[in-house]
């Protein structure tokens, strides 16, 4: 277990590392503090399931950028992958259940593209992978703030531990693309439904 600040120069080539070696890794997002695993390493997302999710519900997905939404075969036309552009959090369906270390015996994947300029848009960029980004805390329970919350929620079970300085965000918006032009709303967070449908007439 190690602790770096942000802004140290090692923070995001050590933050890949861990992670490239199926660590966990407690970071800030574009939103609240996260608990970051390589999404494509089943080992690492397992092992953040035991620790962050015992009741298996999927994970939001961090991606480096919209195009990566190929690799997972959803059912929805390329020009909704525009939606991604807003940074809020888009559940797309699926046209399988795979992989089932993230879709969890579900057809569907909730994703977000963070924006640029923040840590974790950078470390994705760097990483060149996608990330399952739960909130920083164990279910049911309040997101971290800080390290300190983190480290008595998880001590040695989270590898590398990024320090930010206290962070009193809001949690992503989520909302659920359904059909070819249904959108609902999920949960509303960082970004009003409001102004996000008015971002989504645009497209």
């Amino acid at each position: 277990m190690k602790v770096v600040k942000v802004h140290q120069k090692q923070a995001l080539p050590l933050a890949a590392k861990v992670l490239e070696k199926g660590g966990i890794v407690f970071a800030p997002t574009d939103t609240i503090y996260g608990l970051l695993a390589d999404a494509t390493n089943p080992k690492a997302v397992e092992r953040l399931y035991s620790i962050r999710r015992p009741s298996g519900r999927p994970f939001i997905l961090l991606l480096p950028d919209k195009y990566w939404l190929e690799v997972f075969d959803i059912y929805a036309k390329p020009t909704y992958w525009d939606l991604l552009d807003a940074h809020i959090t888009i559940i797309f369906y699926k046209r399988t259940t795979i992989p089932m270390h993230l879709t969890r015996g579900k057809k569907s994947l909730a994703f977000r593209v963070p924006k640029r300029g923040t840590f974790i848009r950078d470390l994705l960029l760097y990483l060149d992978a996608p990330l399952v980004a739960p909130s920083a805390n164990p279910e049911g329970m309040e997101p971290a703030k800080d390290v300190k919350m983190a480290m008595d929620y998880f001590g040695d079970n989270v590898d590398l531990y990024i320090d930010a300085g206290h962070i009193e965000g809001k949690p992503s918006t989520i909302v659920r693309l359904i059909g070819k032009n249904r959108i609902r709303l999920v949960r509303e967070g960082n970004v009003s439904f409001k102004e996000f449908l008015e971002f989504a007439k645009r497209l």
